[in-house]
């Protein structure tokens, strides 16, 4: 009786896992026809991949996969011939098929025994599924997917699509020379990945957004942008301590682009750290002398610091390096501005009258001095706003109505 019970049980076992296996062959059935039906297909094929007999062979995982793939493919062909598709459908229809490709892969790669007790591993799988993966990178699906979720704002899809598309080349059954030299790294590859960590950004997705741009910092795509974008995640991680290595690599990696050694000044000025600040900017200038930039850098830090003579000594090196800087022309006026107003909070406490005038005198006398260097820069550079409202502000106080009017009608345009 218990005898007859257990092969019951076999039979019941094996007529199951029969069933499921029929399920597989229907599915894969089912979308090979004239007209698929992918969502019965997903039903049977979603049954198979939970089972317990199925779910860990490698073919329950490739036919998951053409399910996605087969229902792509009929829409980029409907899309040549200018028929309207369902970009979100068609989208989610490769990454489920993308994801379930990959799954595949891993089973096939894990060896069994043969017949005579061999270990095996299932090379035909996985040509399947190389080669539809290749046709997925070919046609650039997941980047236009993320193309589509971007133009929707849906930042998060938009990364990840872009993500699977960059780490296609990365999986191990792409790893054959042959495939790589079919998947260059090269500005295409890092204009794609430079977007993903866009998309990253713009997620708030600052851990993701810092692992991608960390990766192509130096790479062949807008180097410096990337390590701008890298500063302002660390951050917003706040993550001081990487968000400053990142500048002090950049400064020595991109001499000619200030924005780094700026941001790591204002940073030391800001934490109270002076003399850090000036230190730094030496060594900057030690190592590259012949950067403008630095030098108008290091006339901000030395007007703030109130020394006025070392401020215009180094206004006026930048214009010897760069005569078209109109920031120093208008830094060497600010120098003079800036020393006026302080000079009229002194004398607001002078109660003699005529020491008084004297000072109002002296006050003016300062402002006067600023006044042809803001007009200077501002003919080398009429849209900047900022020259044009000190300038406005200059005119008022000497009473030059014409130039008055003209330069409030500019900034009123």
């Amino acid at each position: 009786m218990q005898k007859s019970l257990f092969l019951a049980v076999l039979v019941l076992m094996s007529a199951t896992c029969f069933a499921q296996k029929a399920n597989v062959k229907k599915a894969k059935n089912l979308i090979l026809q004239e007209e698929p039906d992918f969502a019965a297909a997903r039903m049977l094929i979603g049954e198979a991949i939970q089972n317990d007999e199925t779910k860990n062979d490698a073919n329950t995982w490739y036919v998951a996969g053409l399910i996605g793939f087969t229902e792509c493919d009929q829409m980029n062909r409907a899309q040549v011939l200018g028929q309207t598709i369902d970009e979100e459908r068609k989208g989610q229809a490769v990454e489920e098929s993308y994801d379930y490709f990959v799954k595949a892969d891993e089973l096939a790669m894990i060896p069994t025994l043969d017949k005579k007790g061999r270990e095996v591993v299932d090379t035909k799988t996985r040509k399947s599924v190389i080669s539809k993966m290749m046709d997925f990178y070919n046609n650039q699906d997941l980047v236009k997917y993320g193309i589509y979720l971007n133009d929707q704002r849906e930042f998060r899809g938009a990364y990840e699509a872009f993500i699977k598309h960059i780490k296609l080349q990365d999986l191990p059954m792409m790893q054959d020379d042959k495939l790589q030299a079919k998947m260059p790294k090269d500005t295409i590859y890092y204009q794609y990945y430079y977007y993903a960590g866009l998309f990253a950004t713009q997620a708030e997705m600052h851990n993701e957004a810092v692992e991608v741009f960390e990766a192509i910092k130096n790479g062949l795509y807008e180097p410096i942008v990337c390590n701008q974008l890298l500063f302002q995640e660390y951050q917003a991680l706040k993550d001081t301590v990487k968000a400053v290595l990142t500048l002090k690599d950049a400064i020595v990696r991109f001499p000619e682009e200030p924005w780094f050694l700026q941001n790591l000044i204002n940073h030391y000025i800001f934490s109270g750290q002076i003399q850090q600040a000036i230190d730094y900017l030496n060594e900057a200038i030690e190592r590259e002398p012949n950067v403008a930039q630095y030098h108008y850098i290091k006339g901000n830090l030395d007007e703030n610091q109130r020394h006025q003579e070392a401020a215009l000594a180094d206004f006026d090196r930048a214009l010897q390096l760069d005569p078209k800087m109109a920031d120093a022309v208008a830094g060497k006026g600010r120098v003079y501005y800036n020393n006026a107003v302080r000079m009229n909070e002194e004398a607001a406490n002078i109660s003699d009258a005529k020491a008084y005038k004297k000072a109002l005198e002296d006050m003016n006398a300062e402002f006067r001095k600023s006044l042809p260097f803001f007009e200077e820069a501002h003919q080398m550079e009429p849209d900047n706003r900022d020259y044009m409202i000190t300038l406005r502000t200059l005119y008022y106080r000497f009473d030059m109505s014409d130039k008055y009017e003209a330069i409030k009608a500019e900034l009123n345009k």
